[in-house]
């Protein structure tokens, strides 16, 4: 999501210099003004309002080696999906880092103050980090990928998912409730995700399914090189380091220890079986993740997750002693 970048005194001082801390010392985050309004999910032609911005952060982004591939609207004011070209995991996470720091620095100059939140504006969408992943060997080739179709899979979104593919996910599926804090690290990230706004609120998956934690993205949807999965709970204001390292070493754990997919897929659950929801708080999460014999302890090591629990609780603390706007429009 972008604002107008607003001087001390507001946006009717033009000539002003702009000065976004000092105009929301006196003024309510929700009077920023998005550099676009309303909801324009793929336009074509809202880009044009602030294409010089836009095609900067393209340029600089190539000449820092993290290449844009994607680039569109969606929904909410002024609110764009960047897709990062693919690269490998730990040149993904030094290049989200940096695609950040291109887009705030960028904004200086256009007077464009760009928003990471997960959460920015009650109602409306939040603002996604989706992350997909995939497995190649040496040799180049996805090891998500069968050679031949599954005749007779245990689920159809599984024909074209090998079994190191499947072991994966297994991996992915029973890490998810305990990595929470790694995918939704802030207060505000669990303001994004809620029901009806295409963000996930359980441990789930299917093939091509937007509404679930993990998407599937496999043949005949795309070709058996880019077999791949979408992990959707993760938003915007993710570390991208601690993201995907969570991501992988739970992945590589389903492989190791050849586990099963313990649930099935999104469109064959019994409606009578409802799916384990996700932590719905920082708070919560944070039991998961620090509790003794957690996944999380096991993939990430006891001296990560103290210490990464013992951050996390600071911001809590002073979230609880926080007297904020809310409580005074509904006392």
């Amino acid at each position: 999501m972008n604002f107008q970048t607003p001087s001390e005194d507001g946006y009717n001082a033009p000539h002003a210099r702009q000065n976004l801390a000092a105009y929301l010392s006196s003024n309510t985050p929700q009077s920023l003004r998005p550099v676009t309004a309303g909801n324009f999910g793929y336009s074509v032609s809202r880009p044009i309002l602030a294409k010089r911005y836009f095609h900067d952060i393209f340029d600089q982004s190539l000449q820092a080696n993290c290449p844009v591939e994607g680039w569109h609207t969606e929904s909410g004011p002024c609110v764009y999906e960047a897709a990062l070209a693919v690269s490998p995991v730990a040149q993904m996470a030094d290049n989200v880092s940096i695609f950040k720091l291109i887009c705030k620095s960028l904004g200086v100059e256009h007077g464009i103050t760009p928003c990471f939140m997960a959460k920015p504006l009650h109602g409306l969408p939040g603002n996604s980090g989706h992350i997909h992943v995939s497995l190649n060997n040496l040799q180049g080739h996805n090891l998500f990928a069968r050679d031949t179709p599954d005749p007779n899979p245990k689920w159809p979104d599984l024909t074209h998912l090998s079994d190191i593919g499947r072991q994966f996910l297994a991996g992915v599926i029973t890490a998810l409730p305990d990595i929470m804090p790694l995918l939704a690290p802030n207060i505000n990230s669990y303001k994004r995700l809620v029901e009806n706004y295409w963000a996930p609120v359980n441990v789930s998956w299917g093939f091509e399914d937007r509404l679930s934690s993990i998407r599937l993205v496999a043949p005949p949807s795309c070709k058996p090189s880019a077999t791949r999965f979408e992990i959707r709970v993760p938003g915007a204001d993710i570390h991208p380091h601690y993201a995907l390292s969570a991501i992988f070493n739970a992945g590589m754990r389903g492989i190791k220890q050849q586990l099963e997919i313990p649930i099935p897929p999104e469109a064959s659950r019994p409606e009578d079986q409802p799916a384990e929801r996700l932590p719905s708080s920082l708070g919560s999460a944070l039991e998961r993740f620090s509790a003794k014999g957690s996944v999380a302890r096991e993939i990430m090591g006891d001296e990560f997750v103290d210490f990464f629990a013992l951050s996390r609780r600071h911001e809590l603390r002073v979230w609880r002693e926080a007297v904020t706007d809310w409580y005074i429009e509904t006392a």
